[in-house]
C-alpha cells in the first residue's frame, strides 16, 4: 500500500501521521508503544466509517507501518452492534431531534429555559455567522481570554490568526458558524458540522466574563433551530461521559441541556501479537483509561490546581515567548 504522511490534530497539536487509503477513506496511525490505526476525522465521515471491515483488516496487516491494533466504530444512528470484534462502547452526548418546542419544554431542563430568556433580556443576539476575518478575530480573543478551561490547560490559548483559521475552517462547505453578539462584540460561539442526518458541534464556547449572562445555553438553542430547519436527526455534542470521570460539570451541562447519553459500539482489531496482548490487557485505550476513577479524580484535581496557579503567576509571558519563537 502507499505512505504518505499527513498533519492531524491530537489534544490541540499538529503532528505528522503515517496514512494510506482503504476503500475511500484517509486511514492513519497514532500512538507510539501501540500503534493504533483508526479512520481519519471518523466522526466526520459521511457513511458508514468502514464499509468493509475485513478489507480494512486484510491490508492493514500487510501496510509496511504494521499498526498493532483497528479501531472503527459505528454512529449515534446505528447503536446495534454488527460484528464479531472485541466491542466497548462509546458514549456520546445526543439530543434526538424533533422540533424546538419538544426539546424546550420536555427535554432541556426549567432552569435553560429561564437562562436563555435571561440572555434575551440582557441584549444577547444569536444569529449565524460567515467565517470570515472579522469572525476568526472574534474568536481568537475568546480562546486568548484565558489560558485555563476545564481544569486544563488551553489548547488554543495564544495561537495565531492563521492557526486559529486552519482549525476552525474544517469542513466549511457542510458547516455553519452561529455567533453570541453583546453589541458588536462577539462573546461565544457554535459551529455545527453535518454528516449526512446528523449534526457534530466542534466547539462550543463562550467568554468567562459574560457567564452569568448565559450565552452558551442561547447558542445551543439556536443549535436546536437549525437541526429542525435542516431535518436533522441528531445533535451531537461530544462525549457524555469522560473516561475517569463518571461525573463532571461538563455532563452536568449536557444534561441540563437536554442530551441525553447514547452508546455507540467500538470495535477493536488486533492487527499483531503486541496489539493481541494489549487488547487482551486492557491497554489499547492507553494508560489513562486503566487508572482507577478515585486516583484518576486526585490526579485532576492536582492538575486543575497547577494550571490555576500557572495562569495566576503569568502564563501570558509564556505564551509570548512561544508567540516570538514561531517563525
Amino acid at each position: 500500500m502507499d505512505l504518505h504522511y499527513s498533519t492531524t490534530r491530537i489534544r490541540g497539536r499538529d503532528i505528522l501521521v503515517p496514512w494510506t487509503q482503504i476503500s475511500g477513506r484517509n486511514v492513519i496511525v497514532t500512538g507510539r508503544f501501540i500503534r493504533t490505526a483508526a479512520v481519519q476525522d471518523e466522526t466526520c465521515v459521511e457513511g458508514e466509517i468502514a464499509p468493509n471491515p475485513h478489507e480494512f483488516v486484510a491490508r492493514l496487516k500487510e501496510w509496511e507501518i504494521k499498526p498493532d491494533v483497528f479501531t472503527f466504530s459505528q454512529k449515534v444512528t446505528d447503536t446495534k452492534p454488527r460484528f464479531h470484534y472485541k466491542l466497548e462502547w462509546d458514549s456520546f452526548a445526543v439530543i434526538p431531534i424533533t422540533s424546538y418546542d419538544d426539546w424546550l419544554y420536555k427535554r432541556a431542563r426549567p432552569d435553560v429555559r429561564h437562562n436563555i430568556r435571561k440572555a434575551q433580556k440582557q441584549g444577547i443576539i444569536i444569529r449565524s455567522v460567515q467565517f470570515d476575518d472579522k469572525f476568526v478575530q472574534g474568536i481568537k480573543e475568546i480562546y486568548d481570554e484565558c489560558p485555563v478551561r476545564q481544569g486544563m490547560r488551553f489548547w488554543h490559548y495564544g495561537k495565531t490568526l492563521e492557526e486559529i483559521k486552519n482549525i476552525s475552517g474544517t469542513y466549511i462547505s457542510r458547516a455553519d458558524y452561529i455567533g453570541a453578539y453583546l453589541g458588536d462584540e462577539l462573546i461565544g460561539f457554535v459551529k455545527l458540522v453535518y454528516v449526512g442526518e446528523i449534526a457534530r458541534t466542534m466547539g462550543v464556547i463562550s467568554k468567562h466574563k459574560y457567564f452569568h449572562l448565559r450565552p452558551t445555553n442561547a447558542l445551543i438553542a439556536r443549535a436546536v433551530e437549525l437541526c429542525e430547519q435542516r431535518n436533522i436527526s441528531h445533535l451531537v455534542y461530544g462525549e457524555y461521559r469522560f473516561a475517569g470521570k463518571s461525573n463532571s460539570s461538563l455532563t452536568d451541562f449536557k444534561k441540563r441541556n437536554g442530551f441525553e447519553e447514547v452508546l455507540c459500539p467500538r470495535y477493536f482489531v488486533p492487527l499483531t501479537t503486541k496489539g493481541n496482548l494489549a487488547i487482551k490487557m486492557g491497554l489499547h485505550n492507553g494508560i489513562r483509561r486503566c487508572v482507577p476513577e478515585p486516583l484518576g479524580h486526585g490526579l485532576l484535581k492536582l492538575r486543575s490546581w497547577t494550571y490555576g496557579l500557572l495562569a495566576t503567576i503569568g502564563w501570558t509571558r509564556l505564551s509570548t515567548t512561544r508567540q516570538e519563537q514561531l517563525p
